[in-house]
Parts: structure tokens; sequence; C-alpha cells
């Protein structure tokens, strides 16, 4: 049996074809019990029977192989469970018979409380504490729950039996067929399903509410909640209801399934979870209410449901094969997602917010520490950590660059044609590029391989000489080296305006194009002066941002597009990019900071709501390292960055208008943040008052859901160990509130207090019962102040943490959140040193990270120490 040990894989001697699983679980006691029933087809001579369990009790007299050919019943000579490979090997004295037969286990276990496999939730009614049974099968936790084959390309149908008491409601992927009372028990039958990997069966059992609507065609729709919130799941039911249309018509395939139920769990490591046919979700993730969320709740509901939507045809229709191939599932998701919600809600620019995603791809992928969208997984602890912006969000922006290559129409087509051609099966990236090849016409294997086979993108290099533009491409890192990749780029660029535009692929190192011949365009490569930067061409490359690639623009060229967004002559979308750019090349010291400051002084009058999102977020960051490189110009900066949102915080005001956009009210919440955390006294003042007028009265139109986020955080800026009526009234609000949107917005304040000593109470709250585990991490992006504090804490209390969230993948934010903000070699050798003997597979690559990041703001500082002119340029920029 040693022989089936420390391999990644299962054996292929057997292939599932049919569940038949029956399970019981104690809400009371905690406990479960079951049997299984697996039709397999013994497929090549063996003694052996390797598949999946871990942490459950298999009744060893329960086990036999009944042979479908001759109904011989073959019992196991030995049975061995080994919980470190997570498999049940069974050996018998002969070979199996080669066909079907039928493999019987009972078994029973424990639900456990993290988050995973077949575990417990709780909630209260009527005032009373009450468990619920949930199951979070992906990644590979269905072998918590019933011993089975837990890897995707082992597809399946299912048959499930669920003995409940009868006063609840118990779901499954599946519309009930039957219910049977029993006196205190009730059985409920489920219709089986069609194949579906392990990792979307999914059962819940609980006190639930449902609102329920149909499709055109029939299908049911429910969103399933806790008692008294139906009203709350309104919003995401109709979105779910629109969103099924949507994609039946876009991947010109209907759902698959009779019924589709959402339901909103209180306690979920995730946001959501694509089971088939029974979507589990976080409160906040699917459940809006008009009066107490915000405008950024009601978009990440919709982007969160057409997410899991897209995966019933990306993910559960058409399966990944293995983990290596994720980013199917997840990229694919992310961008349909963004399709899908567009579509729905044009009003809300959702596109030009997906820059977002492509930034948070773009910052991960600029590390040495990162990985291929296609991963090498060898070990099943080395999942949990590929669900990180590489899968989901690198992988959603090569689509869409893939996208705006092809053209929008020939991609749908193409997709619609692997959806059909791998249905009820398993797919591997390299299929779907054929689809698209053969679709299109277009070496699409050939472009793609190397954004996808490889880490890393490229930053392009952009210089114009004798009106020649010479571009370069290199391995763009945030360390500052450059690596040693390549990859075909699609490069976009356009002279002066948007109609002179060109498209082609940058398929070597470098190469140079005449503007005048190639665009039709020149431009005087005299130096700018006042007098003519109005009136300046300019040179933009990756249009719209459509590309996975950063730009680095010459002096000159940089200079022009500086102009061009002062004079209102770019799109948003090439606003935004222009800033993260420079910032990005700033933050790898190879752009000043000083150049930086004065690009961002171009946005004085920004009110595009993603663009000045990102420039409050990039603020942030730039607030935090001249607090470490050159604390003495500190307050000069924070008073240039107050100065620079102004212009939309005096236009936006702090009232809602009647019927303002969407975006208005996301963005004057972001403003108010930035300025009361920057130490703008007039924000932080009316904040207080509005804040008063809050614990008087929760329903006061002073404090719209909106403007809480800015307010709290701006309540904690004054509070410290001797002033602590504050921090204590926002505890009483969490404690009052059961809405789970308001109590993430209250522990995500707390922490930005400048007094270290709060922070620490502020960080033991999160390990106290009050905080449900999955809530804990919003706690934990601390003030700089708090920095030293937190990570002493993490420390002192890393036994109880890992014990905690170890088993998951929230493990990695407490690692990321607090050592990531660091900026010193002493503590980069302080973190290495702590980890030595504690590291772990499931946050190795998490880890290295978050050292990486450390070591990249110790270059940062020592750049900008470097930097002669930034107390001037401070000085000067603090004027305009």
């Amino acid at each position: 049996m040693e022989q089936f040990r420390g391999k990644p894989r299962l054996p292929s001697f057997l292939l599932p074809k049919r569940y038949d699983l029956n399970l019981k679980p104690d809400l009371t006691a905690c406990k479960f019990s079951g049997t299984v029933r697996i039709s397999v087809d013994v497929v090549i001579d063996t003694r052996f029977i390797v598949l999946n369990a871990v942490e459950l009790s298999v009744d060893s007299n329960s086990i036999q192989f009944i042979s479908q050919i001759d109904s011989k019943v073959l019992e196991p000579l030995g049975i061995e469970l080994f919980e470190d490979d997570e498999i049940l090997v069974l050996e018998f004295a002969e070979s199996l018979p080669i066909g079907v037969g039928i493999l019987c286990i009972a078994f029973d276990g424990t639900l456990n409380d993290a988050m995973k496999g077949f575990y417990r939730s709780t909630y209260e009614h009527h005032g009373e504490k009450k468990n619920m049974a949930v199951t979070q099968f992906e990644p590979v936790d269905a072998r918590h729950c019933f011993p089975c084959w837990d890897e995707p390309a082992f597809k399946a149908t299912f048959k499930i039996t669920m003995q409940v008491p009868a006063e609840l409601v118990a779901l499954s992927n599946m519309p009930i067929v039957e219910e049977k009372v029993d006196g205190n028990l009730k059985t409920v039958c489920y219709l089986e399903s069609p194949v579906m990997s392990t990792y979307l069966v999914a059962v819940v059992v609980g006190l639930f509410d449902y609102i329920e609507d149909h499709t055109p065609d029939g299908t049911n729709v429910r969103v399933y909640c806790q008692v008294g919130k139906t009203n709350q799941g309104k919003f995401a039911l109709d979105v779910a209801v629109k969103t099924l249309v949507l994609y039946k018509e876009y991947f010109a395939v209907p759902y698959s399934l009779p019924k589709l139920d959402m339901i909103a769990i209180p306690d979920f490591a995730f946001g959501a979870m694509e089971n088939y046919g029974l979507v589990t979700y976080r409160e906040a993730d699917l459940l809006y209410d008009d009066k107490h969320s915000a405008a950024a709740n009601k978009q990440r509901v919709a982007i969160v449901v057409a997410h899991e939507l897209a995966h019933q045809w990306f993910g559960n229709l058409v399966t990944m094969e293995w983990w290596t191939h994720l980013w199917l599932n997840e990229g694919f998701a992310t961008w349909v997602s963004y399709l899908a919600t567009d579509i729905l809600f044009p009003e809300w620019t959702i596109w030009t917010q997906f820059l977002d995603q492509i930034t948070e791809g773009l910052r991960l992928d600029g590390l040495a520490e990162s990985h291929p969208i296609e991963v090498e997984i060898n070990y099943a602890g080395e999942i949990d950590e590929i669900f990180d912006a590489i899968s989901y969000k690198k992988g959603a922006s090569v689509i869409r660059m893939l996208q705006s290559y092809l053209g929008p129409e020939c991609f749908q087509r193409g997709l619609a044609s692997y959806i059909k051609r791998f249905a009820c099966s398993n797919a591997k990236t390299k299929d779907l590029w054929t689809v698209l090849e053969e679709e299109s016409g277009e070496p699409v294997n050939k472009l793609m391989n190397s954004w996808t086979k490889q880490k890393g993108y490229p930053v392009v290099s952009a210089k114009l000489r004798d009106q020649k533009l010479e571009l370069q491409q290199s391995q763009f890192l945030l360390s500052g080296s450059h690596g040693d990749g390549q990859w075909i780029v699609p490069i976009t660029l356009c002279c002066g305006s948007y109609d002179a535009r060109r498209n082609f692929l940058l398929q070597t190192k470098s190469e140079a194009h005449d503007i005048k011949e190639y665009l039709g365009c020149s431009i005087s490569e005299d130096r700018l002066s006042d007098e003519n930067r109005s009136t300046c061409a300019w040179i933009k490359l990756n249009v719209d941002q459509t590309g996975f690639y950063r730009v680095k623009y010459d002096e000159d060229l940089l200079t022009r597009l500086q102009c061009a967004i002062e004079c209102k002559g770019l799109s948003a979308t090439d606003r935004y990019a222009i800033l993260e750019d420079s910032y990005a090349l700033c933050m790898a010291c190879e752009q000043s900071l000083t150049s930086l400051l004065s690009l961002m002084g171009a946005y004085k009058e920004e009110l595009d709501y993603t663009v000045l999102s990102n420039l409050i977020n990039i603020s942030y960051k730039v607030e935090k390292i001249v607090a470490d490189a050159a604390p003495e110009l500190l307050d000069g900066v924070k008073l240039f960055l107050i100065n620079l949102f102004q212009y939309p915080a005096t236009r936006l005001g702090w009232d809602p208008r009647q019927g303002e956009s969407h975006l208005d009210s996301m963005l004057r919440g972001e403003i108010l943040t930035a300025l009361a955390l920057f130490g703008h006294d007039v924000t932080i003042n009316e904040a207080r008052r509005r804040f008063n007028a809050f614990l008087d009265d929760r329903n006061t139109p002073l404090l719209p859901p909106d403007l809480r986020r800015a307010t709290y955080a701006a309540v904690m800026q004054n509070v410290s160990t001797s002033r602590r009526v504050g921090y204590e009234s926002l505890l009483r609000v969490y404690r009052e509130t059961d809405l789970s949107q308001e109590k993430t917005r209250i522990l995500g304040s707390l922490a930005s207090c400048p007094d270290p000593n709060i922070i620490l109470e502020v960080l033991n709250f999160l390990l106290s019962s009050e905080v449900r585990k999955q809530d804990a991490v919003f706690g934990l992006a601390v003030s700089v102040e708090g920095r030293e504090i937190a990570w002493k804490w993490l420390k002192d209390n890393w036994d109880h943490i890992f014990k905690t969230w170890g088993s998951g993948h929230l493990i990695t934010r407490f690692i990321r959140s607090i050592v990531s903000p660091f900026s010193s070699e002493r503590k980069v050798k302080e973190v290495e040193e702590f980890f030595a003997t504690r590291n772990k597979p499931s946050f190795a690559r998490t880890l290295k990270q978050s050292i990486e990041w450390v070591r990249i703001n110790a270059n940062w500082v020592r750049s900008i120490q470097k930097e002669k002119d930034l107390a001037a340029a401070v000085e000067k920029e603090t004027l305009f």
C-alpha cells in the first residue's frame, strides 16, 4: 500500500460513474454519518482501490466490492487510511473483475468549524443560537464528507439522500423528488444529477426563508436566507434571473439544470461557491438592504452573482481537467461577470472599473514570486494559494486582451463552440485555444502560450527619435530588475486623437515605426513650453488598457501625455493607465517620486470614479512610503494629497443629490475616507457631527450607508487610549447590527486608528467570538503607526491563528496584510527567522511574496532618499 503515498494524483485503475450518497447530519452533536455506493468501471487489472478520504471514520465491516458481471462480493484484506496523503487504500486478495462494479462504504465524521468540507455555521433564531450544516468542497474537500475520487476529471452522477430534522430545510444540487416524515426526522431524496466533479456537490441544512422567480423558459430560481431577511434577497434574485437569460443567449447553450438555488451562509470562507444548482454565498455578497447597504455593496452583489452563474457553464458544464487549469474556471467567470454586469447596468461603466482587475493582476504578476496562469500543482495543499489575482484577474485580463484582438463576435462564436464540444466533460487550456483558432483563423495557441505558460508580463518602452517610434519589450519586475521573458504583444497606439489608431503584434524584443508613414501624424521634437502645452500632440500605447502590459514613455512623451490629461484630451481608461504605469515604474525605481507627484497633480480636476479610486489607492501608498523614506516631508505630502482631492470633494459634498449616479455615490465615500485618513480637519469634524447624530438615530438622513465607512474611519483618527469614546461607540454599533456589510465596514475602520495601543485592542477583538472567522481579515489593514504592534501580535498569537485559519486560504491574508507593508531588510530577517520553523505548503508562496514586497519597499525607500529635488517638489506641489 505504501506505493500509493506521496502521489499528486490518484491512479486511474477505476473510474467512478455514479454515487448513491446518503447523509445524516446531527446538528446538536455536530456529527454526521453516511453511506456511499459508488458505481465504478474497473479498466485496469488491479487488486487495489485508491480513493480520497480524510478525517472520516470508515466502518471496515461495511466495505465491499460487488461485481455487476457475476454478483460476486469481494471484501478487502487490508484497509489503510493515510491521513497525510488524504487517501483510503483498499487491498483485495484477488484482482477486481474488469468492468462495472459497486463499492460500498459506511462512514461518519464531524461537522467541523473550519468552513471547509462538511461544516457547522451558526445563526440566531428568536434570540436562540442554532447550527446549520453546510458544505464547501472546492478545491479538494469533498473527501472530508464522503470517500470519493476527489479530482475534477473524475466526473460522475450523484443520487443524494438526506436524513434531517423534520422542521429544517434541506437543499442539494438537484430538486427534491420525495420527502418522507418519520416522527422528528424526514428523509429527503433528490433527483439524480448530471455528471459533475465532486467539488461541485453541495448540501445545506438549516432554517431558511426564500423568495423565488422563474426564467422565461421555466427555470425556478430561489434566494434562501435567514428567516426575516428575504427582502434583502430581491436584488440578487432579479440579477440571477436576467443573467441566466443573458448567458443562455451568449453561450448558445441553455442552463442545464431544472432549478437554481442561491443561499446566504453566515460563516463562509470564500465570497461565494458555484456548486451546480446550489450556489452558496457569504451574506454580504448575496443580500442587499436598501436602507443600510452602500452602492458598492450593490455592485459587489451583482458582479458576484454574475460570476457564480457564469460557472454553471464555464466550470460546471465544462470543467478543467486538473487544477493547473483553474484559471479556465475563474478567469473566464471573472471576465464574463463584467460582460453581464455591463449589459444589466450600463450606467455603471463597469468595463472602466475592470481596470482595477487588470491592475491587481499586474501588481501581483510583477513579483519574481508570481506564477504562470497555468501553474503546476503537485500537492493538494498547494491549490488554495492559486485562488489568487493571477488565476482570477490576470486570467480575466488576458481573455479580454484576446477578445479585443479577435473581435467580440468571433470570440463569442468560439466560446459557444467550445462549450458545445466539451459539455459534460473536462478540458485543458489548449482545448480552448484550439477551438478559438479554428473559429478565427488566427494563431491563438502561439499568441496565448506566451501569456499563460510563463509568469510575468512585459513593459514596452517607447521613445521618439527622428520621427520614429522605437519600441522595446522586457519583462517588468517591481524589484527594478528585468527578467528574460518575451511575449507576443498586441500593440494598440494612437497619435494626437483617437481617430489615428493602429494595431499590430510586437513579436520581437524591439522594433521601430515611422509615425508619419504609419500613423499619418508628426510630432515636433522641440521642448514643450507653456505656450504650446494645450495643443501638443501625444502618442498613447495600449489604448484603453486592453493589453496586459505596462508602458514606459520617455520623458518627452510622458510630458505630452500629462498635458493631454490636463487638457482633458484622453479617455478615462487611458488616464487611469498612464497613472498606474507611472506608479509601478516609480515603485520599481525606474521613475522618480518627484515625477510621479507632478503627474498626480495633473488629476486635480479629475471626476471619473475609477480613475479617482485608483488615484486614492496610489495616494495611500505614497503617504506610507514617504513616512518611511522621508518622514520630514510627510506633512507636506499629506497637504498635497488633501489639495489634490478638494475639487471632486467640493463638487460632491457630503449630502447625496436626488437622482445622482451610482458612481457618484461610491466616489463620495472614497473621497471623504481619503481626506479623513490624510488628516483633513474639516472632514473629520463634519464626520464626528454626523456620527453623533447617527448614534442618536440609526435612521438619520445625515449618515446614509455610502458615508459610513468614511465617517467611521474619521472617528477613529481622534481615538486614543485617553479618548476612547469614538471607539467604544463603534463597537456598540457593531454589536447592535445584524447586517454583515455593516460589521465589515466597522472592522475595516477600527484598524485605521493611529494609536498602537488601540490597534492592539482591535486585533485582539478580531480573535474574539464576537467576530465571525471569515470577517477577521477585514481588520488587519492597520495604520502606519500600528505596523510594529501588529507584527508582534501576529507572532504572539501565531499558534492560535494557524490552528483557527491554517486549513484554508484565509491564513494567507494574515501574513500578507501584516508583513507586506514593511520596508526594511531588518524586517525581512525578522520574518524569515520567525517562519523558518513554521512554514507550511498552504502559505509558502504567500510568505515568499510578502517578503518580496518588503524588499521592493526597502529598495523604493533607498531610491526616494537619493532624490535631491523631492523636498522642493513637495513644496511646489502643495501650492497648486
